[in-house]
């Protein structure tokens, strides 16, 4: 076992772990206590987290300024990675246009940053997204783990990595049916298949202008422009991407009726451009979850 910790105070915009786990950005982490999403108001705690990526198991907590963590290696550098603890965030939030939804969001969860997961479960993630809480997402992810993943004993415990593509590619149907995937299942398993044969991959968008890479995304069964947009966002790093989710159409239907412009394309543009354009993603983020809590 490796330990070592991380000093908050060292990051430019400070940080906020649970906020950042549990806002519905990513459905890879879980809560050592089994409490993931108890609450919609995710700020502020100092419960154990732990996602499996690569093989490796990175268990994180936040305490008395630190972050603190126990893995299996070396997790620093993949935690930077993960959660972007390397954003300069006080200069992000302040290139937020003034705007009084957004600078409430952003005192309310200050510290709370976007994620960056592996593409894959983060596909997947938001391909089983549509029409699903928060809760129900992870539900989903956590099943497809412990049915189809590797399994890493550490520290007394085993833990269940999200599957391969290759793996999940061998799940029928009814498999997934069972895990309450329900019509996304086919979506999810021709997906798996796609990425596992070799016929589209996060290399064939990466380095797209943005409204390119959101198009090339739907090559994947069962992605359209919002779920493109999210794995373009919590997984590629497209911070100016704003998914159109309920939470967002709301608020531009209430505070920025003039955005609504007919079209996902369009309305994507004006809410990008009122959000200020190259981190529009990080303003919606924050938006999304204090709509939401």
């Amino acid at each position: 076992m490796e330990t070592g910790s991380i000093p908050v105070a060292d990051l430019s915009g400070g940080f906020d772990l649970q906020s950042t786990v549990e806002s519905g950005q990513s459905y890879l982490w879980r809560r050592e206590d089994g409490r993931m999403y108890e609450t919609t108001h995710a700020y502020g705690g100092d419960a154990w987290y732990y996602t499996v990526v690569d093989g490796d198991v990175v268990r994180a907590r936040q305490r008395d300024g630190q972050i603190e963590w126990k893995a299996t290696a070396d997790a620093e550098p993949l935690l930077f990675d993960l959660l972007r603890l390397d954003d300069d965030l006080d200069a992000i939030v302040n290139r937020t246009p003034a705007d009084p939804l957004v600078e409430s969001a952003c005192e309310e969860y200050r510290g709370m940053r976007i994620v960056r997961d592996p593409f894959f479960p983060c596909l997947v993630s938001f391909i089983c997204s549509a029409q699903m809480r928060v809760s129900r997402i992870y539900g989903m992810q956590t099943a497809l783990a412990r049915e189809f993943g590797d399994t890493i004993d550490f520290d007394g415990k085993t833990y269940h990595q999200f599957p391969t593509p290759e793996q999940l590619a061998t799940a029928t149907e009814d498999d997934l049916r069972d895990l309450n995937l329900g019509y996304r299942a086919p979506y999810v398993r021709k997906t798996a298949q796609l990425v596992a044969s070799g016929e589209a991959s996060a290399t064939d968008v990466r380095g797209m202008k943005y409204e390119d890479a959101r198009d090339a995304m739907q090559v994947f069964v069962g992605v359209g422009d919002k779920v493109a947009d999210c794995v373009l966002l919590f997984s590629l790093g497209y911070l100016e991407a704003v998914p159109l989710d309920t939470w967002i159409q709301s608020a531009i239907e209430e505070r920025y009726p003039h955005c609504e412009q007919g079209s996902y394309t369009k309305t994507s543009r004006a809410i990008r451009e009122q959000f200020g354009n190259e981190y529009a993603g990080y303003a919606q983020t924050y938006v999304f979850h204090y709509l939401r809590s």
